[in-house]
């Protein structure tokens, strides 16, 4: 009994993980309106995979802009710098991008939107576990 008791938490456990839903979240940049999903929930010290879906004000796909994905963390004393970024690549309606944390912790995101000779950004804090 014993046995047939932790054989059903271990396959509970694993389901569980096998559909945890990912990261996600809403932002406005500007006109934009940006859906961000992070392949990890939490997002985890290491790397992950970041989706950015962005529609126009009718909820239209934007297909023709260059988006930039920076990331950093927080300076610490005796620690350097750490400012990233990253060019999303666009395949179908979706910018994917890898970021790579490399420390668990406070992580700040900005994503950059260029089109048309504008820019809007829209900014988000990451923990990172």
């Amino acid at each position: 009994m014993r046995r047939f008791f932790i054989v059903t938490v271990v396959l509970l456990l694993i389901a569980g993980v096998a559909y945890a839903k990912e990261y996600e979240l809403n932002k406005k940049a500007g006109d934009y309106n940006v859906l961000i999903r992070i392949d990890k929930n939490p997002p985890v010290a290491g790397k992950n995979n970041v989706q950015i879906a962005i529609t126009d004000g009718s909820g239209k796909a934007v297909t023709d802009a260059k988006v930039v994905l920076g990331y950093s963390m927080p300076p610490m004393p005796g620690m350097a710098p750490m400012n990233y970024k990253t060019d999303a690549e666009l395949k179908g309606n979706i910018y994917r991008a890898k970021v790579d944390y490399s420390m668990a912790g406070s992580w700040n995101n900005d994503i950059r939107i260029t089109r048309a000779g504008k820019t809007a950004s829209v900014k988000f804090t990451i923990d990172a576990k």
